[in-house]
């Protein structure tokens, strides 16, 4: 069992949990591109990689160590015999612990035991402790060697330049984490680099869809003080309106997502719906529809027609919040069934 003074785990409100789980889950193929380019080239990206999370949570569920940021298990082919299954244990670290090696070991004995196939553990070390670079954990006595070593990645170690200069969709997501670490007490240098990493993106010549992805997760990443955040979504809205790129500012707005809505809603609605929007709570509905389409792809009729029979503003603004937070619309739709709870004679 680890004790307080085995790991410096961060305090701050910054997010960073959240947003590698949905990084990995999105960009994997990216990740391993950028960071662990051997993998990469080895794999067999002809046929999808399988994910076994919900397996690797059943096998680590009675670990008793520390909390990473993220870990995720995936299936891969491999090129060489073009049948070889391995399975790829990615873990996210953002903080020095004393016992992680030894987590590392266990996870992957585990894993093994469970599928009886390869197991390759890869390591991002996200924390800013410059001599912790743990990369092996085992013990050799009376002719008995049990030991394991593990790739890492150092994301402190990697140049900046680089990362603003490379068209891998992964590189913004890591210079966002090296950035928001950087800046825990400097809310103005962070505002600044928020801006300049969210403009990259259309620098960078992604596809809007992308924009909106990479947008949401550095914003995740990239918490700023309320004046701060206000000054940051001007200056996006006046760079997407210069550019004719209303690809963010019209869609998910953070003082939206924060329920934070004052007064009439205005703006431009994926670039169409420009002015004053016609009632307030038809301007909620509307952009709660986008939200969720915009996320999720296309809704239902039935989940459109209940959304639009809510007349209560204080429950449209916070399932707004409920749309831009919730990871997928099984869990949108739960969180709508707790706010405004289907009556019988509509569940039939």
């Amino acid at each position: 069992m680890v004790d307080d003074s085995d790991f410096t785990e961060p305090t701050e409100r910054d997010d960073y949990d959240s947003p590698w789980k949905e990084a990995l889950d999105e960009y994997f193929k990216d990740f391993l591109e950028l960071l662990f380019p051997i993998v990469h080239d080895a794999i067999d990206w002809s046929v999808p990689p399988q994910s076994r999370d919900k397996e690797f949570q059943k096998i680590t569920a009675t670990a008793k160590f520390g909390r990473q940021l993220a870990d995720k298990l995936k299936e891969v082919r491999t090129l060489d015999g073009g049948t070889e299954w391995v399975l790829v244990h990615t873990e996210v670290q953002g903080w020095r612990e004393s016992k992680f090696p030894e987590r590392l070991f266990r996870y992957g004995a585990r894993i093994y035991d469970e599928y009886g196939k390869q197991v390759v553990s890869l390591v991002v070390l996200g924390d800013q402790t410059k001599d912790w670079r743990p990369n092996s954990f085992g013990w050799s006595r009376w002719g008995y060697d049990m030991s394991v070593r593990f790739p890492t990645v150092k994301l402190m170690d990697l140049s900046v330049e680089a990362l603003e200069a490379s068209q891998n969709r992964f590189a913004p997501i890591v210079l966002a984490h090296i950035k928001t670490m950087e800046t825990k007490n400097e809310p103005q240098t962070r505002g600044e680099w928020k801006f300049r990493i969210v403009r990259s993106l259309y620098e960078r010549g992604f596809e809007a869809a992308d924009i909106r992805k990479l947008f949401r997760l550095i914003d995740w990443f990239m918490e700023l003080p309320p004046e701060l955040e206000r000054r940051f979504q001007d200056e996006l809205q006046t760079y997407e309106d210069e550019n004719h790129m209303p690809y963010v500012t019209s869609i998910e707005r953070m003082a939206l997502a924060k329920g934070k809505l004052e007064g009439k809603l205005e703006g431009k609605l994926e670039g169409k719906l420009e002015g004053k929007l016609e009632g307030k709570l038809e301007g909620i509905i509307k952009m709660l529809l986008i939200t969720l389409e915009t996320r999720f792809g296309q809704i239902s009729t039935s989940l459109k027609e209940r959304i639009q029979g809510i007349l209560n503003e204080s429950h449209l603004v916070e399932l707004q919040h409920k749309a831009l937070t919730s990871r997928d619309l099984i869990i949108f739709i739960q969180e709508l069934d707790a706010v405004v709870p289907l009556k019988k004679e509509d569940s039939h």
